[in-house]
C-alpha cells in the first residue's frame, strides 16, 4: 500500500495557434506539483499550498486538483481519502493551463495511491472533470498535453482517440508572459459561434499545411499553417500589443506566433539559432508597449506528467 505520492504536470500552450481545441503542446518549463496522501476519512481535502499563491480554494467544486484526484477515488470506489498539498509553480489566468496541470498532477497523484490504479492515459477523463472547474464544458488542449507531452491531437472527443504528433527537431518554443490576466470561461465568451465559410477553408488549410509540416519536417508547411485566422482576431482586443508583438517575433525569425491559449501569455515557434533572437524581440516589443513581461523556453516534445513515490512512503 501506498502512502504518498507526488506528481507533477508540465505548462501547455492550447491551441498552438491553428488548432482551437485540437492541438496542444506541453510546455515543460514549468511545472505544479500535487503531494496526495493517504487520510482514513473519505474524501479529499486541501493541504499546504506553496508557490507563487498562499492559498487555493479549498471545496472541492472550486478547484481543479481536488475535483480531478475527488473523481479518480470516486471511480475507484476508494475507502479512503486523501490529502493534496499543491505547490503551483505556473501562473494564474496565464495561458500556460495552469489550471489543467493542476487536474492532471492531483488526478495522477491519487490514482497512485490506489491498489490497483488506472493506467496514465485513462486519467483523462478524472483530469477533465477537474479542468471543468476552470471552464465548463473543459477544453482538451491543455488537458491532453499536459498529461501525455509533447504535441498532441485530439481526433475525436466522442470515444476519445489521442495522438502525438511528431515535431520536427531544432525547434523551441519561446513564450512569453505579460503582466496580464485572461480568465479562460471569459475568453471563450466573446467567440462567435458562426464564421464565414472563406474562413473555414483558409483554417482548413492552415491547419492541414501545420500538422503535414510536423510530420514532414517541411519548415515551409510550418510557417504556412502556423497562423490562426479563426480565433485570434476575435480575442486580439484583449491584448491590444499582439500584434506589434507578432511582428517582432516575425521579423526575428520566428516560425509563428500567437496567443498561447486564451492569452495573455503570447509564444512563438524558433528554430534554436533564432530562439534567442525572437525572445528578444518580443520581450523588447512587450516593453515599448509599457507592459512588463517574463519569457519562457522549452522543447516542443516536452515530457508531460511524472510521478514519483517517495521511498519512506511505501507501507505496507
Amino acid at each position: 500500500m501506498i502512502a504518498q505520492a507526488r506528481a507533477s504536470a508540465p505548462a501547455s500552450i492550447g491551441n498552438v495557434a491553428v488548432g482551437f481545441d485540437v492541438l496542444g503542446q506541453a510546455f515543460d518549463a514549468l511545472r505544479d506539483t500535487v503531494v496526495a496522501t493517504r487520510e482514513e476519512a473519505p474524501g479529499v481535502r486541501l493541504g499546504a499550498v506553496t508557490g507563487l499563491v498562499s492559498s487555493l480554494p479549498g471545496a472541492v467544486n472550486r478547484n481543479t486538483a481536488l475535483a480531478a484526484a475527488q473523481a479518480v477515488l470516486d471511480a475507484a470506489g476508494a475507502e479512503f481519502g486523501v490529502r493534496l498539498d499543491i505547490d503551483k509553480q505556473i501562473p494564474l489566468s496565464a495561458g500556460m493551463g495552469g489550471s489543467a496541470a493542476s487536474a492532471v498532477a492531483g488526478a495522477a497523484a491519487a490514482n497512485a495511491l490506489l491498489d490497483v490504479p488506472f493506467e496514465t492515459a485513462a486519467l483523462l477523463p478524472f483530469a477533465l472533470t477537474g479542468e471543468s472547474v476552470s471552464a465548463d464544458p473543459p477544453p482538451w488542449d491543455n488537458v491532453m498535453a499536459s498529461l501525455h507531452g509533447g504535441l498532441v491531437l485530439a481526433a475525436r472527443i466522442e470515444t476519445a482517440l489521442i495522438r502525438k504528433l511528431p515535431v520536427p527537431a531544432g525547434l523551441q518554443a519561446v513564450l512569453v508572459h505579460p503582466e496580464a490576466e485572461t480568465e479562460t470561461r471569459a475568453a471563450r465568451g466573446v467567440l462567435k459561434p458562426q464564421v464565414p465559410l472563406s474562413t473555414a477553408v483558409e483554417h482548413a488549410r492552415r491547419i492541414s499545411a501545420f500538422t503535414l509540416g510536423c510530420a514532414t519536417g517541411d519548415r515551409d508547411l510550418l510557417r504556412a499553417g502556423l497562423e490562426d485566422i479563426l480565433i485570434e482576431p476575435q480575442r486580439r482586443f484583449l491584448l491590444p500589443e499582439l500584434p506589434a508583438v507578432k511582428r517582432a517575433a516575425l521579423a526575428a525569425g520566428a516560425i509563428g506566433c500567437s496567443f498561447s491559449g486564451s492569452g495573455p501569455s503570447v509564444f512563438a515557434w524558433a528554430e534554436d539559432a533564432d530562439a534567442d533572437a525572437v525572445e528578444a524581440a518580443m520581450l523588447c516589443a512587450f516593453k515599448d508597449a509599457g507592459r512588463k513581461a517574463k519569457a519562457y523556453r522549452a522543447p516542443p516534445d516536452s515530457a508531460g506528467v511524472r510521478l514519483e513515490i517517495p521511498a519512506e512512503a511505501a507501507a505496507s
